[in-house]
Formats: C-alpha cells, sequence, structure tokens
C-alpha cells in the first residue's frame, strides 16, 4: 500500500516503513528498521500488518478492532512477508486474517476487523484531567556524560529526533527509576504533517501504541527495559478504534497496569484528542522476566 505525502526525515522514513511492496494480491512485503531495539519493534510489525490488511478491504471500510500474538523475534537486517487471509466480507463487516513471516518461520499473527460506518448510541469516559501538552517541557537532550555510558542501540531508542513527539505527564528517568505506581499519561503526536489518507493515520497510530504501554507495568517494581537484568517483551495487541483523528495532532496516551504475574504484565491504554474525545483503546500482556544480577 502506497501513501500519498511529503514529510521529510524521520517521518518520511516512518512513511516509507509503512508503505509496503505488494508481491500479490494477498501477499506483501515490507522493509525493518533498526530503532534501537534488539529485535524488530512490536509497533512495526502491528503497523505493517495493519497496512496490508487495509489494502486488501474494498470500499468504505475502516478497521474497528485488532487482535494480535507475537511469536517470534523479528530480525531488523531482514524485511518480513505478509500473508493475507480474507476471512470474510459480509454486508457490514469484513475480517482479515495476517501472519508476518521472516525466515520461513511466523513471526506474528493479527485477525482486524473492518465496518462500515454506522450511525447509533454513544458515550465515552471522560479523559483524565492533566495539564495540556503545550505546558509540558519537551523531553531533554540527554547528558555527554550519560550519552558516553550508552550503547549504540540504546541511544538509537532514546534518539529525540525520531518521527514522534512525546510529553509526559509525570516524566520518569528510565536510566534509574524509582518505585512508582504503575499508571501514565503521555501526550505524543507526529512531528511533521502529513496527508489526509485515513488509513495511514491508522498505520501509524497502531505503530505508536506499543510505546509506552507494557513500560507501565514496571513502574512499581523500579525496573526498565533498559536494565542488563531485565528482559521484557510483547506477547500480545489488542486495540480498538473507536472515532477519528490525526496522527499529527496531539493525543493523550493513559496507560495503566493492572497486575503482574508470572513474569508477564498487563497494560491498558486509552488514547484521546486534545478535545478530550476518546479515539482509540489498548490492551497488551508482555514479557516481564528479572533475572539475577551478576555479582561482582
Amino acid at each position: 500500500m502506497d501513501y500519498d505525502t511529503e514529510p521529510r526525515g524521520p517521518v518520511s522514513e516512518l512513511v516509507e516503513l509503512l508503505s509496503l511492496e505488494r508481491l500479490e494480491n494477498n501477499l506483501f512485503r515490507g522493509k525493518s528498521r533498526d530503532i534501537g531495539t534488539r529485535y524488530v519493534f512490536g509497533g512495526q510489525v502491528l503497523g505493517q500488518a495493519l497496512s496490508a490488511a487495509q489494502a486488501t478491504v474494498e470500499g468504505a471500510r475502516a478497521v474497528h478492532s485488532l487482535h494480535a500474538y507475537f511469536l517470534r523475534a523479528g530480525d531488523i537486517e531482514h524485511p518480513i512477508v505478509y500473508v493475507v487471509d480474507r476471512t470474510r466480507d459480509g454486508g457490514s463487516f469484513s475480517v482479515r486474517r495476517v501472519t508476518a513471516i521472516q525466515h520461513g518461520q511466523p513471526i506474528f499473527v493479527v485477525a482486524a476487523s473492518f465496518q462500515v460506518h454506522e450511525d447509533g448510541a454513544e458515550h465515552q469516559l471522560p479523559m483524565p484531567v492533566v495539564p495540556a501538552p503545550d505546558d509540558l517541557p519537551p523531553l531533554p537532550p540527554l547528558d555527554a556524560a550519560v550519552r558516553a555510558k550508552l550503547s549504540p542501540k540504546m541511544l538509537r531508542w532514546l534518539d529525540r529526533a525520531g518521527p514522534f513527539e512525546f510529553r509526559h505527564v509525570y516524566p520518569r528517568d528510565e536510566l534509574h527509576p524509582g518505585k512508582r505506581p504503575p499508571f501514565q499519561q503521555v501526550w505524543f503526536k507526529l512531528s511533521e504533517r502529513i496527508g489526509d489518507t485515513p488509513e495511514l493515520h491508522r498505520a501509524m497510530l497502531a505503530y505508536a501504541s506499543d510505546f509506552h504501554l507494557i513500560g507501565t507495568a514496571t513502574f512499581p517494581h523500579g525496573i526498565s527495559y533498559y536494565q542488563p537484568n531485565v528482559v521484557m517483551a510483547s506477547l500480545d495487541h489488542a486495540m480498538w478504534f473507536h472515532r477519528p483523528f490525526r496522527i499529527d495532532d496531539w493525543l493523550l496516551y493513559s496507560c495503566d497496569s493492572p497486575t503482574a504475574q508470572g513474569a508477564r504484565g498487563l497494560a491498558r491504554g486509552t488514547i484521546y484528542d486534545v478535545r478530550g474525545t476518546l479515539v482509540a483503546s489498548t490492551a497488551q500482556e508482555g514479557l516481564m522476566r528479572i533475572q539475577p544480577k551478576e555479582r561482582a
């Protein structure tokens, strides 16, 4: 699926990442991008799989939910092939199942449901009361002394020049985390304006929804992804699209974690626009394995 946009820099790279090469009617290939994670970032596979599914849905049907499982770690150095199964096309709903394959093995599966627009009863819970994004400072640059101690991969992950701008309501030092309650609110938006193609905005929101979510489950334990004795990985991801939005306008990601057990943490998220409209919801369970620290 090709998206007609004219952004530059990191945003252009993200648009290209989500613009898959169509090999056959139901077969697509996507590039991989190293953003500092050990393996392919889960949001990349999620966004690309949604792009593949959307490319096979005809007519004015928009995705309203997706449910995914991460099966194997993705190899950053190689592309990913996406196989779409056109499971059902009904009068109002369409369902697509997408399998992501790398090195001959499935690494990810997702089922996505699409619906024609219908009017009906509406309600939503209110947005949390938080400062507006313009009232929050951007993330400060990393201190030179801190940068000197970090690996190139970690520097890429912590790079402030990515395609999204984040402003944390309650910032946390991820390199030296303290214990705190399992919730957070983060304003985010794409750093440049893009076109009006709604499928691109939805694919980008799926990509961005993998940031910050499972990390919320680490808060009560004073640990983070950056610690060498902490192993974290997404196990599954669910997402519901409620109302229209723009990824290049400010959105609030409100996350909480109701439980962690069995080396797994559960996190939930709600995404609002600046007017307080609930536009999407998420849920994710992730591996949270704390290994014994080696003695000096």
